[in-house]
């Protein structure tokens, strides 16, 4: 999906929402350990009660590896279901991958050929050869860890770099920008991160930017779109626990299609003021 298809896609819907796809075993509902494959029953009945209210889904790989080929199996028949019965939803493999570049070549042949993934999440610390090679793919994205929400990106990420007093984030999207451009690269900013986006904006105003932790994480959509929001909106907005763990009853589907219903709705109001 290039750049132009994916706003398109966002102002069809009136949205910009990313559903996660953590789906842990241990935290599906139980009843749903009768199926053959619990996780991708469960991604199933979520993708087919929210797909029209969301652009994109995130499944996080680190739940499927976990459990092995089958594991891997369900992942592979969660894009199979998404890529056959939803093609204008953007799939993103949250896979955290980097490495010398004809490691990351394979990466990428493994998620955009093998598994038809949109985009994967890429960590740049190891440099531009390490990311480049996921840039050579047509209509593919790589969307660079930048600003992450998690308690540690303190450790590094807004350590300040002493020759021109610029957080190390700063430096890696100022950096990382140029490695691709704004039709094939993303960055991943945390929600609870929202007071940076304004400089960040400053920096890149015409990338996406791939937001999560909104909702059990306590980020905020208001603050977010405030800061973050450039004229083509910018901006793919991750929730994942808070959608799809919404019940652990029968209805689960019908609950996370509500939680989904609340936030498209916001995020309806905050385009129009873009229109």
């Amino acid at each position: 999906m290039d750049y132009s298809e994916l706003t398109s896609q966002i102002f069809k819907k009136e949205s910009f929402l990313c559903i996660g796809l953590d789906s842990d075993i241990n935290k599906i509902p139980s009843f749903l350990l009768e199926h053959e494959d619990p996780i991708f029953e469960f991604n199933k009945q979520i993708i087919d009660s929210t797909h029209d209210l969301a652009v994109a889904y995130k499944p996080n790989t680190a739940f499927y590896e976990s459990n092995g080929s089958k594991g891997w199996l369900s992942l592979e028949k969660t894009v199979a279901h998404i890529k056959n019965n939803y093609p204008d939803i953007f799939l993103i493999a949250d896979a955290k991958r980097g490495d010398i570049g004809n490691t990351s070549h394979e990466y990428a042949k493994a998620f955009f050929q093998t598994m038809n993934f949109d985009a994967i999440t890429v960590a740049p610390y190891m440099g531009s050869d390490s990311v480049k090679p996921f840039l050579s793919f047509k209509d593919k994205w790589v969307i660079i860890l930048a600003l992450t929400s998690n308690e540690g990106s303190n450790d590094f990420q807004l350590n300040t770099l002493s020759e021109n007093n610029e957080f190390l984030f700063e430096k890696v999207i100022s950096t990382a920008r140029f490695w691709g451009d704004e039709k094939n690269t993303m960055f991943v900013v945390g929600a609870t991160k929202s007071d940076y986006l304004k400089e960040i904006r400053k920096i890149a105003p015409n990338h996406f930017l791939l937001i999560p932790g909104v909702g059990a994480q306590g980020g905020s959509l208001t603050e977010v779109a405030k800061n973050g929001i450039n004229n083509n909106c910018g901006l793919l907005v991750n929730s994942s626990r808070e959608i799809i763990y919404s019940s652990q009853n029968r209805d689960f589907a019908i609950k996370a299609r509500i939680k989904s219903r609340e936030i498209k709705e916001e995020m309806k109001l905050i385009l129009k003021q873009l229109l």
